[in-house]
């Protein structure tokens, strides 16, 4: 790991108005991620790591608090801008996969350059490809979700992740709806693709197995960091 800070968060707290009674989702939280660092957040549901990993990507604000990706703090930010950051800086992975049923592995790969302005049909056809290859996945290129494992489809994820050339990826539970073999087969290719491609990923999880790979686990309980 470098000295570097990708994400810093700094005394962040975050309530709702629940049936009209406040709740605390995070308490004071402060979390410092070193770039080029595999970061997990580990707790039961409801110990905040999902709110936690929603401030860091912009799409929650805190109630109070502040949160920093690469030094430039996301408070006072519109929604343009939020959004700005998110397409050129950060990556998602979901636990359900969210890929379009209707196509293939590549054309799944190669939407978010769609929406980010790629005009080159060619380039991002290379891009989506070279990204399947990354997860190992450049036969299934033409093949469909159904068509596929669970495992298959979360490796898509991961490429239409990384298609975008993220610094950051924020992973939500991407273990949780398979096996447990395939689930370590991911966290091993989570934590190749840090240490070849130099980007930052901090996951949330309640998967044990996540301390033989991540650098650095924080357990959260209660919204809050703990020892």
């Amino acid at each position: 790991m470098t000295a570097t800070s990708a994400v810093r968060v700094t005394n962040v707290s975050r309530s709702y108005v629940v049936n009209s009674e406040r709740v605390l989702a995070l308490r004071n939280v402060n979390l410092h991620v070193a770039e080029g660092s595999f970061v997990a957040l580990m707790g039961r549901s409801g110990s905040g790591k999902t709110t936690l990993l929603n401030m860091i990507g912009g799409l929650d604000q805190p109630s109070e608090g502040d949160v920093a990706l690469y030094g430039q703090s996301l408070n006072g930010m519109n929604q343009d801008q939020l959004t700005l950051l998110r397409r050129e800086t950060i990556g998602f992975i979901f636990q359900s996969f969210a890929l379009l049923p209707i196509l293939s592995a590549w054309e799944n790969v190669e939407m978010p350059l769609r929406i980010s302005g790629v005009r080159s049909g060619r380039e991002r056809r290379e891009r989506a490809e070279a990204a399947l290859a990354l997860v190992g996945l450049e036969k299934w290129a033409t093949h469909r979700p159904a068509e596929m494992s669970g495992g298959q489809q979360q490796r898509v994820a991961i490429a239409r992740a990384l298609v975008s050339r993220p610094r950051l990826l924020l992973a939500d539970e991407p273990t949780g709806e398979l096996d447990s073999t395939t689930g370590r087969n991911l966290l091993t290719l989570l934590r190749d693709i840090v240490r070849t491609e130099g980007v930052t990923l901090i996951m949330a999880t309640h998967d044990r197995t996540i301390f033989d790979f991540a650098d650095v686990v924080y357990q959260l309980r209660d919204g809050q960091i703990v020892e």
